[in-house]
């Protein structure tokens, strides 16, 4: 995916684009309101990420005017300003989602993607699929098979992050921040227990173990071939 960082403090800046490079991701910087716009309107990109308050040309005004030339580039808002009318606003003006600083850099990276799948697909993401378990994001509802599992709002939380990253090793890190929102570690072994509670609902009584624990660094919900 080739992003545009449209965001002037170059720390920031430069943190994103590090993160970005390491996930695969090509990425190009502009710390101007009106040089991102130009460099939005002139080059082809999948994904902006646009800092609120800029240079020259505030981040809203230019979602806006992308918008009005019909570039409908999916634009990920980034703000200290995080109240719900501050959001609201940044919605309303173009943006596709909005991330409120400080962040976890994990939640901009699942954030972005979401973003590329959502534009690649052309409409919202309803099902997600690890093998025979398959999620109804609609409906809330989880089948493996044809056995409908049922699950607490927080255990189905959790299965949706890991079938959003199936066949990737999750950290405890990475769930505490986006199943928890977390940013830090209480101590607990709260991640163990929803774990070992979610393991026993969506692989206990199949042939195929889906949920694995990778020593020494994570989790992964492996997608068996059905």
């Amino acid at each position: 995916m080739r992003v545009l960082i449209i965001e002037d403090d170059q720390a920031t800046a430069a943190y994103i684009q590090k993160g970005l490079a390491e996930a695969g991701h090509a990425v190009d910087i502009a710390v101007q309101g009106d040089d991102g716009l130009s460099m939005a309107t002139s080059e082809n990109y999948q994904a902006l990420i646009v800092d609120r308050m800029l240079p020259v040309m505030d981040g809203l005004t230019v979602i806006a005017a992308l918008r009005l030339q019909n570039n409908h580039t999916p634009a990920l808002i980034l703000s200290a300003l995080g109240d719900v009318d501050e959001r609201v606003e940044g919605l309303k003006a173009g943006g596709d989602d909005y991330l409120t600083k400080p962040f976890a850099f994990s939640e901009l990276l699942a954030r972005l993607e979401a973003l590329e799948r959502r534009s690649a697909a052309g409409t919202l993401e309803t099902t997600l699929a690890a093998g025979d378990l398959v999620m109804n994001l609609l409906d809330r509802e989880v089948k493996r098979g044809d056995t409908f599992i049922d699950l607490q709002p927080r255990e189905f939380r959790l299965l949706e992050y890991l079938m959003r990253h199936r066949n990737q090793v999750v950290t405890r890190t990475m769930l505490l921040e986006n199943v928890w929102d977390y940013n830090f570690d209480p101590q607990t072994n709260v991640i163990d227990v929803h774990i070992s509670r979610l393991r026993g609902k969506i692989d206990k009584n199949f042939d195929t173990q889906l949920l694995n624990t990778v020593r020494g660094a994570g989790y992964i919900l492996r997608a068996a071939k059905t």
